[in-house]
């Protein structure tokens, strides 16, 4: 059980990271139903984050903290495992 869900979490870090790798894409359409489903996913654990971190002039370093967290948290469902 404890790796299938630091599995999962794997999936969903690949996916934060194609979230943010195609912020950096110019003149993306935000209504492109990939873009948007990824937005959906990732915007409920970015969100607080950014509450919580405010950015380093124009950076947003939330992401890096989400990242850090959710690699704890992974490997301690598979030390768990």
């Amino acid at each position: 059980m404890f790796l299938l869900l630091a599995q999962l979490l794997r999936i969903y870090i690949f996916v934060l990271l194609v979230r943010i790798l195609i912020t950096w894409i110019p003149n993306l359409d935000p209504y492109n139903p990939i873009v948007r489903m990824l937005f959906q996913v990732t915007e409920p654990v970015l969100e607080p984050a950014r509450k919580l971190i405010p950015p380093i002039g124009m950076i947003d370093i939330s992401p890096i903290v989400v990242f850090i967290v959710l690699g704890i948290l992974q490997n301690l469902l598979r030390s768990f495992g």
